[in-house]
């Protein structure tokens, strides 16, 4: 049995930031990862045509946040992508009408502005929305407010629920109407030509990292934790936990005694999503020129109905679309290939016999990853906004929980990790610490 002063559970950027920063405090910290790497959610590909993200891809919103500051201080590179939360327009944006014919600038332009006018109206209608109410009924009662053509109101809801769909992986009407109250970008969003997952490597330099440990059950109580792996067993004064919330509410993970509220509430009223990237790389490129994305609106669009070209310099052409909520859901057990075909499909209809085949195709599956079970975390409908912080409520000073689901001003994203960790590193040390010391050497 190894004894230490700090378990954490899970290599993922909330496990990996917690560590260092208690490792830098002169702690003894072992961290167990289920995987044979670091990064978690955090995943990049590498092959001879490049690298691709899988998980994670952005930073969203580089302004006054110490991700951004992490990834500096580590000089990685980066390239400014603003997708800005699936907004309608900021960047140039082809869009395609439900017959399939190319929106004029004046006519998409007057789309932008419906969809910024609704979102005005629709702010109003979420913050007195009683408890209970979903995206989807805050869509439609913002839309009984507007004296608009049938047509008009169509594309704007259509547009409403591909966002609920691209920014959290779930139908409108499964998502609390306050499940996208924090959906906002403050600066330039970028990505990372290198890969992102180079921020894990860099976090883990100097930790007790074991890989290929899977935690079976967490043990708590007055006298510390313990941690069982299957064939080695683990005790500490204390645990923080990090394992995407698609892992706490899995049958494979069991914490004993069971967690006690306000925690076990906040868990049972959030929930992991249904979220998968489909990239395609192309011999040529046959899209619109000068465009960062295309989006289809109308029934063509109700499943493949935006593509971003994620080309980078000197690379091969590609395209990004993503599989979401009912998508991701019914294509779950598609092959690669059929799920390419649904895709190039919908794109004949907008480019016709000008689609070439593309000559790499790789899916995601994180709905059915053992160690996730989904991609991110969403508010079910009755959750509540602090139910992501109620969430991470330490228990005495034996267990923690970290990680994005845990972070409520920006759930969902890698920023919501780094914080989370920050924050229970804060609170076992019972003192504040300077996010620079997240990226100060440690000490081996």
């Amino acid at each position: 049995m190894t004894h230490v002063d700090t378990l954490v559970v899970g290599a993922g950027i909330s496990g990996l930031v917690v560590a260092r920063l208690l490792h830098r405090a002169g702690q003894r910290v072992v961290v167990l990862e289920a995987r044979d790497r670091v990064g978690g959610r955090v995943w990049t590909m590498r092959t001879a045509d490049g690298i691709l993200d899988v998980g994670a891809s952005w930073i969203h919103g580089t302004d006054d946040n110490p991700l951004a500051d992490a990834v500096h201080a580590f000089g990685m590179r980066t390239v400014e992508f603003t997708v800005g939360s699936y907004q309608p327009d900021g960047r140039p944006i082809a869009y395609y009408s439900p017959t399939g014919t190319r929106l004029s600038d004046e006519s998409a332009a007057q789309f932008g502005a419906d969809v910024h006018h609704f979102d005005e109206l629709f702010a109003a209608t979420v913050a007195k929305s009683s408890p209970g109410t979903s995206f989807g009924d805050a869509v439609e009662a913002t839309l009984t407010q507007l004296d608009w053509t049938i047509d008009r109101l169509e594309r704007v809801r259509e547009f409403l629920g591909h966002r609920a769909e691209e920014q959290l992986g779930v139908g409108k009407d499964l998502l609390d109407a306050h499940g996208l109250d924090d959906d906002a970008i403050e600066g330039d969003e970028v990505v990372f030509p290198d890969g992102y997952d180079e921020l894990a490597v860099r976090l883990a330099v100097g930790l007790d990292v074991r890989l290929e440990h899977v935690v079976r059950q967490v043990r708590w109580g007055r006298d510390g934790v313990r941690v069982d792996t299957g064939s080695w067993g683990f005790s500490a004064e204390r645990a923080v936990v990090t394992v995407p919330i698609g892992v706490l509410k899995s049958p494979t993970f069991t914490v004993e005694p069971p967690l006690p509220e306000p925690v076990s509430g906040a868990l049972e009223r959030l929930e992991m999503n249904a979220f998968e990237k489909v990239f395609l790389r192309f011999p040529t490129k046959f899209w619109d020129e000068n465009v960062y994305a295309v989006r289809q609106q109308g029934e063509a669009g109700r499943w493949w109905h935006s593509w971003y070209d994620v080309t980078m310099p000197q690379g091969r052409p590609t395209l990004l679309t993503f599989a979401a909520g009912t998508c991701a859901q019914q294509t779950r057990h598609w092959s690669d290939a059929r799920i390419a075909d649904s895709v190039l499909e919908a794109l004949r209809g907008l480019y016709g016999d000008r689609v070439v085949a593309p000559d790499r195709v790789y899916v995601t599956r994180w709905q059915d990853d053992p160690f996730s079970y989904g991609s991110y975390s969403y508010m079910t409908v009755g959750s509540r906004t602090r139910d992501h912080d109620d969430l991470a409520t330490p228990i005495g000073d034996v267990l923690h929980l970290a990680g994005e689901a845990t972070w409520t001003d920006d759930p969902a994203t890698v920023t919501a990790a780094l914080k989370s960790g920050h924050r229970a590193a804060e609170r076992i040390l019972g003192r504040s610490i300077p996010f620079g010391d997240i990226w100060s050497p440690t000490k081996r």
